[in-house]
C-alpha cells in the first residue's frame, strides 16, 4: 500500500507534475475515507477505484491535474459536477472559499454528503441533481470543474461562469477525452486542450 507522500511524489516523478498547493490539499484529505472498505488498500496508488453505481473515484494524478488547472487562489466559489464519493470537493474545499457540489445518482449524493459533514468539511454544499443546468441559485462560479467526460459541455454551464473565471472538463466524443481549459473573457470563451484522459461519460438525467 503507498503512503500518502508516497502517492504524491510518483506524481512529481512519473508526470513530472508541479503544483505544491494542490499537493499540499490532497495530503489533508483522508483519500482512504471515499473509497469503498475494499478498496482502501489501493487508496493511494494512483488508480481509478470502484465507488458502486458504476462509478469510480479518479486516480489521484487526474485529480492533481484537474484541480491545478483551475489557479485557485483561495476567494473561489466552485461548481462541481460529479460528486461521486466527495473526494475531488474534498481537496477543492482546501483550496477555495466555498464549494458547491452536484450528483445526479442520489445514493452517492447522500453518502458523499454524510461523509463530508462527518470529515468536517463544512465549506462544502452537496446537491442530488442534473449537473447539465448547474446550479443557478448559487451562481456566478469562479471556477467550474466536471469530473465525467462530455461531448460538449452544457451552456448553462458557461453562463454560470463568472468573467475571469475557469471551466475544465474532459471534452470529446468517444471514451477518450481531452482535458480542456475554458476562460471566460468579455463573454467570450476559449480553450487550451491537455493531454488524453479515460472518464466514466457524464449521463443526463432524464
Amino acid at each position: 500500500m503507498n503512503s500518502p507522500q508516497e502517492m504524491i511524489e510518483e506524481m512529481r516523478i512519473r508526470y513530472r507534475l508541479n503544483a505544491p498547493q494542490v499537493f499540499s490539499a490532497m495530503l489533508n484529505v483522508p483519500r482512504e475515507e471515499f473509497v469503498p472498505l475494499e478498496y482502501q488498500g489501493a487508496a493511494y496508488s494512483d488508480a481509478a477505484l470502484p465507488i458502486g453505481h458504476g462509478q469510480t473515484i479518479s486516480q489521484p494524478y487526474t485529480v492533481a491535474f484537474m484541480t491545478d488547472l483551475l489557479d485557485l487562489a483561495g476567494h473561489e466559489r466552485v461548481l462541481e459536477i460529479g460528486t461521486g464519493s466527495g473526494y475531488q470537493a474534498a481537496v477543492l474545499s482546501q483550496l477555495a472559499d466555498k464549494v458547491f457540489t452536484i450528483e445526479r445518482i442520489e445514493p452517492l449524493a447522500d453518502s458523499a454528503r454524510e461523509r463530508l459533514k462527518r470529515l468536517g468539511y463544512t465549506n462544502v454544499k452537496v446537491k442530488a441533481g442534473r449537473g447539465e443546468e448547474g446550479w443557478p441559485k448559487k451562481a456566478p462560479f469562479e471556477a467550474i470543474i466536471l469530473t465525467a467526460g462530455v461531448d460538449k459541455v452544457p451552456k448553462a454551464l458557461f453562463d454560470q461562469l463568472k468573467e475571469g473565471g475557469v471551466l475544465v472538463a474532459p471534452v470529446g466524443e468517444g471514451a477518450d477525452k481531452k482535458m480542456t481549459k475554458f476562460i471566460k473573457k468579455k463573454g467570450k470563451i476559449s480553450k487550451k486542450e491537455y493531454g488524453i484522459f479515460h472518464f466514466v461519460p457524464f449521463v443526463e438525467s432524464n
